[in-house]
């Protein structure tokens, strides 16, 4: 328990920082109008990507079985969530499409 306090005592201003952003990003996003919803998902997956890319590198990194599972994890989660919202996006433009 006593780590927990310290791990807290010592990242406390990025811990501040990750709830800022939380908030600031649920605002951002209640102010979006549905039309833009889809390209703004495209964007996010294409930054996402990115973050996959960083994952590989730090489990190549890896110096202990425990960040080396936590990487592996990070990879295909993220994976998953990239190929998820562009299955989503793509579904959403056939809405936009003109039927035969």
């Amino acid at each position: 328990m006593e780590s927990i306090f310290s791990f807290i005592s010592e990242h406390q201003l990025m811990i501040y920082l990750v709830i800022l952003m939380v908030f600031v990003g649920i605002e951002l996003i209640e102010k979006v109008p549905s039309v833009l919803h889809t390209p703004l998902m495209s964007g996010a997956n294409a930054i996402h990507g990115v973050v996959i890319i960083g994952a590989i590198i730090i489990t190549k990194e890896a110096d202990s079985v425990y960040a080396l599972v936590l990487g592996t994890i990070a990879v295909v989660l993220g994976t998953l969530n990239v190929v998820g919202g562009f299955v989503v996006t793509d579904r959403m433009l056939e809405m936009f499409k003109k039927k035969k």
